[in-house]
């Protein structure tokens, strides 16, 4: 009798990838979409906290993300947490549906933290994948490339962030784990790849100094915070640039990048166990050492302040504001569902109704709370031709006062209200939406039950509770408005 053909554990997944892939692609051909059926929008996830990011139409998705969008989520999100020995804080959830994992060590090491030199957390972790453990840069992506897995870094003003998205198979998770240990505690800095990422950072410097936009945000941290550490330039200066050095990248590491001093978050098909051996060995690889010390608490502006920007422009970039609330605040879904009214809400928001629709001044204006681990900003911005400055900017604080003295109307709470209740599911619909949800409920010690109670948190919200949270937050009369255009308003 010939002998049974038997298919090996790692021909078997690669066909699974293969057959998912397949079914994704055939049922996102044109045609193939249900009668009825609309395009979903963009999502933002909590970590966006400094920027928005879109996926453009026709970009092509990684062979993870089509396993994950082949297999839509529609569970509850069970978040168990524990403590590892070191003074890891761990929020897993356990999502069997996909065969993935996705795992995010997240730092108290943003740019709050650069002191004297600006641009450091950012230099830092961008270095972490130019080399680590006896691997260099092409070594890495060689590595995870095989494999079939996706590392990334990010460093933002509160945080750093390290990521890992892998094939849940323990023949393409371990290797990859293996690697992403020793990226994130064993990264060698190596000075040519400083030199080239330092090159680069320069240049982006030089770029920002032609975009209007970036301009009128730099010029509103630095006028909201001055030298408190939200007033940190997270891209660096060019003389803190310039300075850096890999010593400095190393004693950045060695005092951040501890075990005491980060949150691990992971969803995935893989059991308690299998997490708690994960969240284990990269605890073991880091040195305890403290907890990053508290921010101070930044100080609110005493009184209304300008300030312009001359730069040679068709159109004025204002950008308007006042310090806001930390994450966690207690009348923060007041405030979130009061912004949405207010200018969040896109072409329905007051914002845009009187400033683009009843007068044409802009083509876009918005509103946003940005809460993080101290008071983060409060801001609105918009673009309007530089004659019409100075009715833009009546515009704006006329619209501003008015909502902050008498709240919404009946009608606009209750449409805001179903446009964030409608919305919501669709921002815990994939592994990728949770994971970082995960990050951001552990970095800011927010409750375990916080996507379970979401929805009744916006639903109590009144009117009486919105009037009463912007006139606390809010004051009208004491603004920093930033201008950037040719022509002092």
């Amino acid at each position: 009798m010939p002998e049974t053909s038997r298919i090996s554990r790692k021909t078997l997944s690669i066909m699974i990838l293969v057959i998912c892939v397949f079914i994704v692609v055939l049922w996102n051909l044109p045609g193939s979409r249900k009668p009825g059926e609309v395009e979903p929008g963009p999502l933002v996830t909590p970590q966006s906290q400094n920027t928005l990011q879109e996926r453009a139409d026709g970009q092509k998705l990684s062979s993870l993300e089509l396993i994950e969008q082949s297999e839509p989520k529609s569970h509850k999100v069970r978040i168990e947490s524990w403590t590892t020995p070191n003074g890891t804080r761990v929020l897993f959830v356990q999502a069997p549906e996909i065969p993935m994992l996705d795992v995010k060590a997240v730092f108290d090491a943003g740019a709050a933290r650069d002191g004297a030199l600006p641009g450091l957390a950012r230099l830092t972790s961008g270095m972490l994948t130019e080399g680590a453990g006896v691997a260099d840069v092409d070594a890495i992506a060689r590595h995870f490339e095989g494999l079939g897995a996706q590392i990334n870094t990010a460093s933002y003003r509160d945080m750093a962030i390290v990521s890992l998205r892998t094939l849940s198979d323990p023949q393409y998770r371990d290797p990859a784990l293996s690697l992403f240990y020793d990226v994130v505690s064993q990264p060698t800095f190596p000075q040519n790849s400083l030199d080239r990422l330092r090159a680069q950072m320069l240049l982006g410097l030089e770029q920002d100094q032609q975009n209007p936009g970036a301009l009128a945000q730099e010029a509103f941290f630095s006028g909201l915070y001055g030298d408190q550490p939200y007033g940190i330039p997270p891209d660096g200066t060019e003389d803190s640039l310039r300075d850096i050095a890999v010593k400095d990248l190393r004693r950045f590491h060695q005092r951040y990048y501890v075990a005491s001093n980060m949150v691990i978050a992971m969803i995935g098909a893989i059991d308690r166990t299998q997490a708690e051996l994960i969240a284990l060995q990269l605890d073991n690889q880091l040195p305890t050492g403290t907890p990053a010390p508290a921010l101070p608490a930044p100080e609110a502006l005493q009184q209304a302040q300008r300030e312009h920007v001359d730069f040679p422009s068709s159109q004025t970039h204002i950008m308007a504001g006042a310090l806001g609330v930390e994450r966690g605040a207690e009348d923060w879904f007041a405030l979130y569902v009061g912004n949405e009214i207010l200018g969040a809400g896109g072409f329905t928001s007051r914002l845009n109704q009187v400033i683009r629709q009843e007068n044409g001044l802009a083509y876009s204006v918005g509103s946003h709370f940005i809460p993080m681990a101290a008071p983060g900003p409060f801001l609105i911005n918009l673009q309007t031709r530089n004659d019409q400055t100075p009715q833009a900017l009546s515009l704006l604080n006329e619209t501003l006062q008015a909502f902050v003295r008498e709240g919404p109307t009946p009608q606009e709470l209750a449409d805001a209200k179903r446009h964030l209740l409608g919305s919501f599911p669709l921002q815990t619909a994939s592994n990728s939406n949770i994971v970082d949800y995960l990050g951001m409920i552990g970095f800011y010690n927010l409750p375990l039950d916080y996507l379970d109670t979401y929805l009744k948190n916006i639903e109590r919200v009144d009117a009486k509770a919105i009037k009463r949270a912007f006139e606390r937050v809010i004051d009208p009369n004491r603004l920093l408005t930033v201008t950037v255009g040719p022509d002092q308003p």
